[in-house]
């Protein structure tokens, strides 16, 4: 008969061997939860780069234009802007697509293109604001303050003083349409065109045939306020001359 001191001893290397026998099959648990987590996250990893990439889940489907009018009309955006239907909606050039809308359409003053999830371009468009009209060979255009000529006219539309210009420098035409915006509303009506010379020499033709030398847009609300006092002072005067405002002439 085993003595007791063996039976312990036997009880005692069973609970060992089962408790390494726990360790390692825990071990080895551990080890493929690993491999099959990694193995998952590539299974993920591959089908969101087949998904983004080369299916037509994500593909472009459709365009969406904000900030169009009348003078830009959101479907001449779109045939601007030529949109590649059915591409990855990720390997989109957004940067050409903005690009050819500034290109294609001179009263777009800038576009902003994103992506809407999960199938469609956004072209967002910034109209140009019309501050007076330009009296050029090929007919009247619009101009906006920066300078750029956009848009045609048969008339000009009322409200919009005429710029008249020899010069094709940006500048130039930029600051005669601030000239042209900054004239107050006891003036307007009485204009009859602003004549850009240069970027510094800008006149008024009055409709009464007399003519006012405003020089650039600089201090163009101060030389409006010397001008309405100095044809007080003046009112026979047929030339004004406020280039210089601490220093007006009348002849």
């Amino acid at each position: 008969m085993p003595s007791q001191e063996g039976v312990g001893s036997d009880r005692s290397s069973a609970r060992t061997r089962r408790r390494f026998v726990r360790r390692q099959w825990r071990r080895r648990f551990l080890a493929w939860k690993y491999v099959v987590a990694l193995a998952a996250v590539v299974v993920v990893a591959v089908v969101a780069v087949w998904a983004i990439w080369f299916s037509s889940w994500l593909s472009v489907k459709g365009v969406d234009v904000q900030g169009g009018s009348f003078d830009v009309p959101p479907a001449g955006v779109r045939a601007a802007a030529k949109v590649p239907m059915g591409q990855a909606l990720l390997t989109v050039d957004l940067g050409a697509i903005e690009r050819r809308v500034e290109t294609v359409m001179p009263a777009v003053q800038s576009v902003d293109v994103s992506r809407e999830w999960p199938d469609k371009i956004l072209i967002k468009v910034t109209e140009r604001t019309p501050v007076a009209v330009i009296d050029e060979a090929d007919g009247l255009h619009a101009l906006d303050s920066q300078g750029q000529v956009f848009l045609t006219y048969k008339k000009p539309p009322k409200g919009l003083p005429v710029v008249e210009s020899n010069s094709t420098d940006t500048n130039a035409l930029a600051q005669g349409a601030q000239v042209a915006a900054a004239l107050p509303s006891s003036l307007a009506p009485k204009v009859d065109h602003v004549q850009v010379y240069t970027a510094d020499h800008i006149e008024l033709a009055l409709g009464d045939g007399r003519t006012i030398m405003w020089g650039s847009a600089a201090d163009s609300g101060l030389k409006a306020q010397v001008l309405a006092a100095l044809m007080r002072a003046q009112p026979g005067a047929h030339r004004y001359d406020v280039s210089v405002p601490g220093s007006p002439v009348a002849r």
